[in-house]
């Protein structure tokens, strides 16, 4: 009997072939995205010193209150918008996206999405 694959399984491999190609550097770090079926986290990531320059959640404490009514859409774009702001003020500029293996689609481009209007470019 064949088994079916775990879809975490799968996206772990997508993810481990990713980051073949995709690094963070000191002028260009990573965005990264992890999602849980109920929460969305994005890091901002330089792999050349191994460090986590920005991170936003929609666990934060600044953002929990206003994110109860919206749906999983508007959380991941309001994440996306604290993230985006959160680097500008840092003087991050530009990033490389890394979606974690999952899809480039709901959830995950609409954080895209939000980092894009609140000024990174990727």
């Amino acid at each position: 009997m064949i088994k079916k694959p775990i879809k975490n399984k799968v996206r772990k491999g997508r993810h481990k072939r990713l980051r073949y190609k995709i690094s963070g550097t000191t002028q260009k770090p990573r965005l990264n995205v992890f999602r849980s079926n109920s929460n969305i986290y994005a890091q901002i990531i330089d792999d050349v010193n191994g460090a986590t320059l920005v991170a936003a959640s929609s666990l934060d404490k600044d953002l929990k209150g206003t994110l109860e009514s919206l749906n999983h859409k508007e959380v991941a774009k309001a994440v996306g918008k604290a993230i985006g702001e959160k680097a500008v003020s840092k003087g991050i500029e530009s990033v490389v996206f890394d979606r974690g293996g999952y899809i480039y689609h709901g959830r995950v481009k609409e954080l895209a999405d939000g980092a894009r209007e609140a000024g990174l470019k990727f």
